[in-house]
């Protein structure tokens, strides 16, 4: 029996070659002074992203900071629960600005949960 080609697992085929933009990281459109919300502190890691250099502190996304209005939101005590079963010590607290710019969890949602950087078709 002969074997037929075609593409192999993990591969992609595209009809069109599309150039990508520079890197932009998303901002939370809606940003207002979260002083006072709750967030969930963390030993640090890295950014999971190929050669980026940043080492958060907190739970964070697109490298904010990510805010609650509420210290017992249930998504604020899931992902503190999962911070937790990866090993990276997680305490909620309450943000500082000096803990670096932040974003509301739920505009975070609202926005798609970007990660890291948004890259766009030109």
């Amino acid at each position: 029996m002969s074997e037929v080609e075609g593409p192999e697992r993990g591969s992609l085929l595209l009809d069109e070659e599309y150039a990508v933009e520079e890197e932009n990281l998303w901002e939370d459109d809606d940003a207002g002074d979260y002083d006072g919300w709750y967030c969930v502190r963390t030993d640090p890691f890295p950014c999971p992203a190929s050669g980026c250099t940043f080492v958060a502190a907190h739970m964070t996304a697109a490298h904010l900071v990510l805010v609650w209005q509420e210290r017992d939101d249930p998504n604020l005590l899931w992902h503190a629960q999962r911070a937790l079963e990866v090993g990276r010590n997680p305490r909620v607290i309450s943000y500082e600005r000096s803990f670096g710019p932040s974003a509301s969890y739920y505009a975070w949602e609202a926005a798609g949960r970007p990660v890291h950087g948004v890259r766009g078709k030109v």
